[in-house]
């Protein structure tokens, strides 16, 4: 957030190079790179983070202008007067734009150096390229709108500082150390497994952790002061004096002969010591280590971030308990994904144009104004765990507060009361796990402790933290059967953030699958939804006629397959709108185990939004009209489930199923299968290779029991496949399904059989996301296809083109289901809802004829499985040629490559080929 001074800085900067007389590129490229990063980012020696003049090394000597090693930014600079879209001619005769020079260097460099943005600069204008979207086009930002836009330079160096590195892995040492002291005390407890024990286990370590931090932070007063008074005491005192401090920090009126030792704690409050009903165990020499030695004396606790404290407390809990309800810890950068756009950003930027004022008088009123405004600002996190959100939240409140009391007199005035209005009971919490209730209301008010801290330096002053006041706005319960209103009244609410249980719609608890049922009845097919879908339709109706804002961090498979038309065409059709979003991307956490899923962040509201509707993918900003429910610049259409293609193409079915129960017909390696042939010679006529998903894609062996149209008489004196039989018709009579009981009449047959009598296309149902085409292909008909794959029986080369290509696959990743991130390939949603292009013969012809480069390429790798070439497709040259080749020939059919009137080849992004393929299926079915 840059302050006056900077601005002025940096307006001074833009005015020196949009009015020097005489701009060369060679000597001015430096000067220019050094004194943006000086003035912009405030770095006193950029010299120190870049690299000038990059040597790379190629046949021939290469040298990159700029280079920025910690963010990998590669930087193109030509002089003023050069077009940065045109291209040029080059030593060796080529012509190349300055985007496609960088480019080249790219290919020489070295892959952990290989940018992750270029940036072509002409002085005047700098072209920004994501390499993780290398052919979509640049994002512009002109020198002379510097002054309002230079934050969308900030990629060029890291601005997550070394302070708060620090302060994360400080969270991250005391989460540990908490873990070691949870699992050492609960081997002290009699019943280990009890709720009782667990719950006052979980209560001892909030309570020993706040201790710990009081006093490393000087909130009881002297340094050491618990550590002090706890080793004093031999191990097997030390339960009896914790008890003992436990009821004076819960003790107002004291007793006036109480021991010196304990008579200087002060009274904290807040209802943290209440619980007279705790059961401390007893303590060992482990115990007394632990917590003297590794807790207290060689670990400070004043650093850590309360923002990451819930998220590191509760790693002590157990894992799969923390799984089945769906928590996940929350790093500080991606809790900014969510606050910063809501509000964050915007009360910053009223803060800057408030900092203008020129008149003290003008300047001082207006701050207290906003002071006042950000103090009444009300949130509310539905779900909010151990309270990242709130606690970030808050502290990112009172850092913009203890500036304006900066601004307003900070040392140079004399403050009688309190400067600080911003209050943890602004923030509203709800949770259904009591414990992190405990530590969500603990964060904040360790949060609000080291805010106090920063006010007391800004104003040289000390101001009272004890005792702690009551906060009872984070309150215990289920969510989703709450009224929200009994929380706080939506009159007095601004804004709704978190992010729930990411649990996925086939992985809800019955407990989960109730909750929705309580609170999502009015919604067709909600069944299909993820558990987070709850809480957008409470919050939805909560906020309705309200200016209040929401944004949710969610499970990604909301906006693919079958599950916007659910959620929000149901949302959009009752007035409801998306303002900004964050596509996909991984969701990690601080805690020790990692949560590794895949989510995106919705911004959504009632009442009319006018600011910029923003949709951020991979870093990349993108100002837009309109966010649908597929997280896409286009209009909110819906892709439903259908049961035939909306053309005239070939039908695609789901391979047979073997309802076999593990495998008992289908599971058989080729070992297996011989040493049944080898004592049974009439039995190779039975068996057929079986493919499924993995079978295919990474050519493994597996045969299956085939007895369609074998005579009975072949098999009858087998006396292994007797039993394969007799078993498989006992797991399907004692199947709950009817339909299954039914197939026991035939328990030699597969549960379901659509193997054509020709050779087929396969299209496995899940293949990985890293992959740049899901692996199609031609098999044979003898060769069984399982349901773990689709098939098209008698498919064209026109088709398998189609189904290759960059269009298809563009379709595929926006509309289809995920496995986390994986495509997840249906019939219903994806193939039948796909448009086809109208094409000439001509154009035909010439996606055959690519398709067949496709197959020949594939050929020269006998060897490879299809997983080796299409995980590292840019190795096997042929076939990554071909399918470029293909590409062409199918953006030509479809209209999304075509010369413009310079003669140069244009091709649509993904972005816009998505759009165009939304306006081709929205007129396919406009009249269904």
């Amino acid at each position: 957030m840059a302050g006056a001074k900077q601005r002025k800085a940096i307006k001074d900067f833009v005015e020196y190079w949009l009015n020097k007389p005489s701009i060369k590129e060679k000597q001015d490229c430096h000067p220019f790179w050094l004194s943006l990063l000086r003035v912009l980012f405030n770095i006193e020696n950029p010299e120190m983070i870049v690299d000038l003049e990059k040597e790379v090394k190629s046949k021939t000597k290469k040298y990159i202008d700029v280079y920025i090693p910690s963010t990998r930014v590669l930087i193109e600079q030509k002089s003023p007067n050069i077009d940065l879209n045109k291209a040029y001619l080059q030593s060796d005769g080529s012509m190349l734009t300055p985007y496609e020079q960088a480019r080249n260097y790219i290919h020489d460099m070295n892959i952990l150096e290989s940018p992750l943005k270029v940036i072509t600069c002409n002085f005047n204008k700098f072209c920004v390229y994501y390499m993780t979207q290398p052919n979509n086009p640049p994002e512009e930002i002109l020198l002379k709108d510097l002054e309002k836009e230079y934050y969308r330079l900030e990629f060029l160096v890291d601005t997550h500082s070394e302070h708060i590195r620090k302060e994360e892995q400080l969270s991250l040492n005391a989460g540990e150390i908490v873990g070691l002291l949870y699992d050492a005390f609960l081997e002290q407890y009699i019943d280990k497994n009890s709720d009782e024990t667990l719950k006052s286990l979980n209560k001892l370590c909030v309570r020993l952790v706040f201790c710990l931090y009081a006093e490393d932070a000087g909130i009881f007063g002297k340094r050491d002061m618990f550590l002090n008074y706890m080793k004093q005491y031999p191990t097997k005192e030390m339960r009896d004096a914790l008890i003992r401090l436990f009821k004076v920090l819960n003790t107002k009126k004291r007793d006036p002969y109480l021991n010196e030792d304990l008579a200087a704690f002060p009274y904290v409050n807040g209802g943290l010591f209440a619980d007279e009903d705790i059961k401390i165990p007893q303590f060992t020499d482990e115990i007394r280590d632990l917590l003297l030695i590794k807790a207290s004396e060689k670990f400070d606790w004043s650093e850590i971030s309360p923002t990451i404290f819930g998220a590191v407390f509760e790693s002590t809990l157990n894992p799969e308990t923390r799984h089945s309800g769906g928590m996940h810890y929350t790093s500080i950068e991606n809790i900014h994904k969510v606050i910063d756009p809501l509000f964050l950003k915007d009360l910053k930027q009223e803060f800057n144009e408030i900092c203008c004022y020129k008149n003290p008088k003008t300047l001082k009123e207006n701050l207290s104004k906003f002071q006042g405004k950000i103090a009444n600002l009300t949130f509310l996190d539905p779900a909010c765990g151990s309270g990242n959100f709130l606690t970030e939240t808050y502290i990112s409140l009172r850092k913009l507060e203890n500036e304006i009391i900066d601004k307003i007199g900070g040392k140079n005035q004399t403050w009688l009361v309190s400067p600080v209005k911003v209050s943890i009971n602004q923030f509203y919490g709800i949770e259904i796990n009591d414990f992190a209730v405990t530590v969500a209301q603990t964060a904040l008010w360790i949060a609000e402790s080291q805010m106090l801290k920063e006010t007391e330096n800004i104003i040289n002053h000390d101001l009272n933290f004890l005792p702690l006041t009551s906060n009872s706005n984070i309150v215990e319960g289920n969510a989703l059967r709450l009224n929200w209103e009994t929380i706080i009244p939506k009159a007095k609410l601004n804004y709704i953030m978190g992010n729930p249980p990411f649990v996925g719609a086939r992985e809800k608890s019955k407990e989960q699958a109730k909750d929705l049922d309580f609170c999502m009845k009015n919604i067709k097919n909600y069944n299909n939804l993820d558990y987070v879908s709850a809480w957008y339709k409470i919050a939805a109706d909560y906020i309705k006629d309200t200016n209040i804002r929401v944004a949710l961090v969610s499970t990604n498979s909301i906006t693919q397959g079958i599950q916007p038309s659910i959620l929000f065409e149901y949302l959009f059709n009752k007035g409801f709108h998306i303002d900004y979003a964050y596509k996909t991307f991984r969701w990690d956490s601080e805690a020790n185990i990692k949560a590794h899923v895949h989510c995106v962040i919705i911004g959504f509201s009632y009442s009319q939004y006018n600011k910029e509707k923003v949709i951020y993918e991979k870093d990349k900003k993108n100002i837009v009209k309109n966010i649908n429910g597929y997280l896409l610049n286009a209009d909110s259409i819906f892709v439903y489930e259908r049961t035939k293609p909306i053309q005239d193409i070939p039908e695609i079915v789901m391979g047979s199923m073997p309802n076999d129960d593990n495998g008992l017909l289908s599971k058989f390696s080729k070992e297996e299968m011989n040493k049944i042939v080898s004592k049974y010679p009439t039995a190779k006529n039975l068996f057929k290779r079986f493919m499924g998903a993995k079978e295919f894609i990474h050519n493994k062996e597996r045969y299956c029991l085939w007895l369609k149209d074998i005579s009975p008489k072949e098999y009858q004196n087998i006396k292994p496949i007797l039993d394969i039989i007799q078993n498989v018709k006992h797991k399907r009579e004692s199947s709950n399904r009817p339909g299954t009981q039914q197939l026991a009449k035939k328990p030699h047959l597969f549960g379901e059989i659509r193997q054509p009598s020709t050779d087929y296309l396969i299209v496995p149902c899940h293949s990985s996301e890293n992959r740049k085409y899901i692996p199609i292909d031609y098999v044979h008909k003898n060769i069984i296809c399982s349901n773990a794959n689709m098939l098209i029986a008698e498919p064209s080369l026109y088709c398998f083109g189609i189904l290759n290509s960059t269009v298809h696959m563009t379709w595929v990743k926006t509309v289809c289901g995920r496995i986390k991130s994986d495509y997840r390939y249906s019939n219903t949603v994806v193939y039948n809802n796909f448009p086809w292009c109208m094409v000439s013969e001509e154009q035909k012809a010439k996606i055959e004829k690519t398709a067949l480069g496709i197959l020949n390429a594939r050929k020269l790798y006998p060897e490879c499985s299809l997983a080796d070439m299409y995980d590292h497709l840019e190795l096997y040259i042929e076939l990554y040629n071909a399918h470029e080749q293909n590409d062409k020939a199918v953006m030509e059919a479809y209209g999304f490559r075509h010369k413009n009137k310079n003669g140069k080849v244009v091709e649509l992004s993904e972005t816009e080929i998505i759009i165009e393929l939304f306006k081709m299926y929205q007129k396919l079915t406009q009249n269904n």
